[in-house]
């Protein structure tokens, strides 16, 4: 079984790279919604938020109030060095597990989707990596698209990421997606799938 990265700046295209690696009977686990489970379910991750950042970044239901953790962190790199070593620890955890399970299913493939793949570190946990790019003004318009957001936040967004050459340098294989008709992309990516998968 092949473990396998996938990362890229937000527009890139990651899904629709994903869903041909799913449709190649690869497991796709989606590292944000992992988190996000975590923050519900996982109590010895809860305890070690709210023992560093204050009981208060939960809110009365027990659910994590993302913006208020987050203007904890904003300008506070030792704050976001703590969160990342918290939070990173149980991601993997979990992703372990899961890597697991699929393995015992006999499943070809397990997809890491994460944007911070490289830097979080879960980059060592892979045999394989991808990243997915684009041009800016590409991306641009995507997100504008996808999120129903204007011109001049879009951009905000994208210059907030790291730009494509850093994914591209870091990872074994790129996935180029600048083209307005996804099955470019989707051939290439089905390509690549193939002489990597087992």
């Amino acid at each position: 079984m092949t473990v396998i990265g996938i990362t890229g700046p937000t527009g890139a295209g990651k899904t629709t790279v994903l869903r041909v690696l799913a449709s190649l009977g690869a497991v796709i686990l989606d590292c944000d919604a992992v988190y996000h489970d975590l923050t519900l379910t996982c109590v010895p991750m809860r305890e070690e938020l709210a023992a560093r950042f204050g009981a208060d970044i939960f809110d009365a239901g027990g659910e994590l109030r993302r913006k208020a953790l987050g203007a904890i962190v904003f300008d506070d790199p030792a704050a976001l060095a703590d969160l990342n070593a918290i939070t990173h620890r149980y991601i993997r955890q979990a992703l372990e597990e899961e890597i697991r399970r699929a393995r015992e299913e006999d499943r070809p493939a397990v997809a890491l989707d994460a944007i911070a793949l490289l830097e979080s570190g879960l980059g060592d946990l892979c045999q394989e990596t991808v990243a997915v790019t684009a041009g800016e003004d590409t991306r641009v318009k995507r997100i504008m698209a996808r999120d129903g957001i204007g011109e001049e936040y879009a951009r905000l967004r994208v210059a907030a990421q790291k730009p494509s050459s850093y994914f591209e340098e870091r990872c074994g294989h790129v996935l180029r997606n600048d083209g307005d008709d996804p099955t470019q992309v989707e051939e290439q990516a089905l390509a690549l799938f193939q002489r990597i998968l087992p």
